[in-house]
């Protein structure tokens, strides 16, 4: 782990570029400006971007693993994060420290395995249903009907029930995330309210009716004559207690509402986007992956999945601040510097993935990945909460998606990584084209297993 020191600064190198041309790569060319960095400098160097500042990149997996165990009184949190007046200061993502660890330990319940196995019937759900309107034999994005099934899938896990406010939501939400996930990244002005025309006072429109709608939730919930028997996250977290006996303030609870909404619904869509865009273009590994799917099995779908994180990473790097001056490996990095562990250099690193190029899900076929290589969901005490929950999530929409419908191969190149923000989408949306298998197999009862085995 890294280490407090008062050492001379000692920063790995990197471009002399200014600033605002640096934040501009980074923004709008994220795969293949660090591609290119990587290339040059390796594992380790240092940017100079706008709302970051100066930012040591690493993804040596010895670093990594230095950085996410380091102890939360010497790192912390960016300043610029999606916390704050994004998601609201009762986010998640927006603490730090102790207050961080006790959020964590009231947040953990719901997502435990126990509960599991429920969301994942609801996901099956919402998957048939939303394949009811899939065209047969015509091309069409999977990103939309992928974003209608996760977002689906978390409200009804979140708040268990149907009603006017989740059908307001299911507008809403949409749009807000797209535009929040635009603004996230830029300067913390931009994201203000300066008038009835400023990007920010748009999002806080968007803001002002989701809070009124999560409110309203909240107040139906606790008039419910069962609401102490039921097994929603809303319902939990209502009644969730600090170890002090404190419950969590209700305008928390909305800004944790609202994160679990944004980040249960864009990066899981996205990623499904993309797991498609890869297996189409190997037939081979389409096939077997049928035939699992038609035998019962999630072996190979769940390596998939984890490749296709590898590979087509959706969320590009996580971030820490320096709280104090501290020495991380070789380098010695100067308190309140931005350090950013790189999710696309860690898992495309020819030494933790050979031939790291080639799509190869058999790879993690009985064979987990080093969890300091391999770095989807972050890692530490800022590790991505609900990373069982997308994991259970993508295994049952794909492996119920092949067992209803032929997804039809193509040799059309790939589709080229775009970025939308804070995600990293399919340029053309994840193309798909498919067709009704005529002698599909029966309902499979084991469908929802991944539920119960986390990921």
């Amino acid at each position: 782990m890294a280490t407090a020191t008062t050492d001379p600064v000692r920063l790995p190198p990197g471009p002399r570029i200014p600033k605002l041309i640096q934040g501009a790569a980074v923004l709008t060319a994220r795969y293949g400006a660090i591609a290119a960095l990587g290339r040059r400098y390796g594992s380790s160097f240092t940017l100079n971007i706008p709302v970051f500042g100066q930012t040591v990149v690493i993804s040596d997996p010895v670093l990594v693993k230095d950085l996410f165990s380091t102890s939360r009184e010497l790192i912390g949190r960016p300043e610029n994060n999606l916390g704050g007046d994004v998601l609201g200061p009762g986010s998640i993502f927006n603490l730090d420290g102790d207050a961080l660890l006790a959020r964590r330990k009231l947040l953990m319940p719901p997502f435990s395995g126990k509960s599991m196995r429920s969301y994942a019937t609801i996901t099956e759900e919402e998957v048939v249903r939303e394949m009811q309107t899939w065209p047969e034999g015509v091309e069409f994005k999977t990103l939309e009907p992928m974003m209608r099934i996760t977002l689906n899938t978390i409200l009804r896990a979140v708040f268990g029930a149907e009603g006017r406010e989740l059908d307001e939501l299911r507008v809403l939400m949409p749009a807000a995330v797209e535009f929040g996930s635009k603004i996230a990244l830029m300067p913390s002005v931009v994201r203000r309210d300066l008038g009835p025309w400023s990007p920010g006072a748009k999002f806080a429109g968007y803001r002002r009716r989701m809070d009124d709608l999560l409110n309203s939730l909240m107040a139906d919930a606790r008039s419910d004559p069962n609401f102490t028997e039921r097994g929603d996250v809303l319902s939990l977290l209502l009644q969730a207690r600090y170890d002090n006996g404190d419950p969590l303030p209700d305008a928390y609870i909305v800004d944790e509402l609202l994160t679990m909404l944004v980040a249960g619904h864009e990066t899981t869509s996205t990623q499904l986007a993309w797991t498609i865009e890869r297996i189409r273009r190997h037939p081979d590994l389409l096939t077997r992956l049928t035939e699992e799917v038609d035998a019962g099995g999630s072996e190979l779908m769940q390596a998939t999945i984890a490749e296709s994180q590898r590979t087509r990473p959706v969320l590009t790097a996580a971030l820490r601040r320096t709280k104090t001056r501290i020495r991380l490996g070789e380098w010695v990095i100067p308190e309140g510097d931005t350090i950013l562990a790189s999710t696309q250099l860690a898992m495309a690193a020819e030494e933790s993935f050979p031939d790291a190029d080639k799509f190869n899900p058999d790879r993690f076929v009985g064979n987990p990945p080093n969890p300091f290589a391999w770095i989807p969901f972050g890692g530490g005490m800022m590790r991505c909460i609900g990373a069982s929950f997308a994991t259970m999530e993508m295994d049952v929409t794909l492996r119920t998606m092949l067992r209803e419908f032929r997804l039809e191969p193509t040799s059309e190149p790939d589709e080229k990584p775009h970025s939308r923000g804070v995600t990293v989408t399919p340029a053309r949306g994840g193309r798909a084209v498919v067709h009704r298998r005529k002698n599909a197999s029966a309902r499979d009862t084991d469908s929802v297993s991944m539920a119960e085995n986390g990921g």
